[in-house]
């Protein structure tokens, strides 16, 4: 057979040749396809942006609500480039600094899509910041908010720090999802705490195994979001790591394929580490003209 030959698969199987599919992910009263949720900010334009999120597969994009934001420079609305069939959208308290402001932004999301009939305007990415410097959360106006949403109805998704104790009374308060931020918004870092990003995990987890616990913010490319699906986030949620790419559409269509590469990867299980090497072919009756010495 010629290297050139195509080898034909079997279609009842998982070939090389097709993106695997994974399972829908639950959060709340919503379910999503895709594992890869994006951020539809920092864009150099609304059509790079729009391509992107078609490259991504993505069924869900985050929708800063802060009504200045929803225009460019030209007075462009970025709700005309989002196909609303297509997409849940899911308002962003971005940019809120306190309990108050960020509940006002929440119901000012939710008043935006019971206008277009889109199904996000029941729930709400919740952004409660500390200061502008780091971008990372205030855990206690945090919560506040949090109790605040949950009891006007919303369903809550948190971005919060990468600290056990924050997230376990987020969602003690009802949160539907616990998000921790890998590493401050917009930084690239990947995730700087990988031990309290497994504590996180096995503590909202252990009663609750289906409990989705989202990777948000810090993802700098490809690898990184593989590496936290591989720790067993439920899916992984950034804008920055396209948004600000060389080649925005080819690096959303790479956070693609590394989710659902680091999805299996969890589901499979990998193999036990060793600090000596191991065969992958059997020794014995291997051809030798001498005995090899052990070290």
């Amino acid at each position: 057979m010629s290297i050139d030959t195509p080898i034909e698969s079997n279609p009842n199987s998982e070939s090389a040749d097709a993106i695997p599919k994974v399972a829908p992910l639950q959060i709340g009263s919503h379910t999503l396809n895709s594992r890869l949720i994006l951020g539809s900010g920092k864009y150099d334009s609304f059509e790079t942006m729009r391509d992107s999120i078609d490259a991504s597969g993505c069924d869900c994009v985050t929708l800063a609500v802060r009504r200045e934001k929803l225009n460019d420079s030209s007075a462009r609305n970025i709700l005309d480039f989002l196909d609303h069939d297509r997409l849940t959208l899911l308002p962003n308290t971005a940019g809120c600094y306190d309990a108050v402001t960020a509940v006002r932004c929440a119901r000012m999301g939710r008043a935006i899509l019971e206008g277009l009939d889109n199904p996000g305007q029941n729930w709400v990415k919740l952004e409660v910041l500390g200061n502008s410097r780091t971008l990372l959360p205030d855990p206690f106006e945090l919560l506040k908010a949090t109790e605040l949403l949950v009891k006007d109805g919303f369903e809550v998704l948190c971005y919060s720090n990468d600290d056990p104790v924050v997230a376990r009374r987020l969602k003690d308060a009802g949160a539907a999802s616990v998000m921790p931020a890998g590493s401050p918004i917009g930084s690239g870092l990947g995730i700087s705490n990988m031990n309290n990003q497994r504590i996180i995990l096995g503590e909202l987890k252990r009663e609750d195994p289906d409990y989705p616990v989202i990777l948000d913010a810090g993802v700098g490319t490809a690898s990184d979001a593989a590496i936290a699906m591989q720790l067993g986030f439920d899916a992984v949620l950034l804008n920055s790591a396209v948004a600000h790419a060389e080649k925005p559409i080819k690096m959303s269509s790479a956070m693609r394929l590394a989710v659902v590469a680091g999805k299996l990867a969890f589901e499979a299980g990998r193999m036990g580490k060793s600090t000596y090497g191991s065969a992958s072919s059997p020794e014995l009756g291997v051809i030798s003209s001498r005995n090899t010495p052990d070290s």
